[in-house]
């Protein structure tokens, strides 16, 4: 996995607002997660996207 990679930079993380606090959840699998959390199906956000294409771009140039 890299580093990027936690439920926090997913596009189906979500996060509700509820009388105990922030409930924090994977709308697409309906779950209660944290934003540390790792799965097989993280599909990153798109700035998050831009960021990994970023370094790797970067470790490609210094071989």
């Amino acid at each position: 996995m890299n580093r990027f990679h936690a439920c926090a930079t997913c596009i189906h993380y979500g996060i509700q607002k509820t009388e105990k606090g922030l409930y924090t959840y994977c709308q697409r699998l309906g779950y209660e997660t944290k934003p540390h959390y790792q799965f097989n199906c993280w599909t990153p956000k798109p700035n998050v996207q831009k960021l990994m294409e970023k370094e790797m771009r970067k470790e490609d140039h210094h071989e």
